[in-house]
């Protein structure tokens, strides 16, 4: 079975690259423009791996980022870091911090390492 990555991302254009890269890769993606609506994701699809942007409208990253943590069942997800703005901090766990605009083999060899 694939493994199924959710991308939370408020450019649908950044969405629809990711979605083509992971997909192109094997990989099943579902995404979501804002943070509330990854967290229902989360919990609907449990992704194995989560591409975070930091900056969105609504909630910031790193706030649906604690929300997640709180979660016993989600607490686990790996997060890949993939924003435009320097986060590499305001995600301590993150698997990885991947600046905007970011080398598409790069982000694939971190998921690939992450959830094979």
């Amino acid at each position: 079975m694939a493994k199924k990555i959710l991308i939370i991302d408020d450019d649908p254009v950044v969405v629809k690259y990711l979605e083509n890269l992971f997909q192109d890769n094997g990989y099943e993606t579902c995404s979501a423009s804002s943070s509330m609506e990854g967290l229902e994701l989360v919990r609907r699809e449990k992704p194995d791996l989560i591409s975070l942007d930091l900056e969105m409208p609504g909630e910031w990253g790193p706030r649906f980022y604690r929300k997640l943590r709180k979660d016993k069942q989600l607490k686990d997800t790996p997060i890949v870091v993939v924003s435009g703005i320097d986060g590499d901090h305001a995600i301590k766990d993150a698997v990885a911090f991947v600046a905007k605009p970011f080398d598409p083999d790069r982000l694939l060899g971190i998921v690939k390492r992450t959830i094979g």
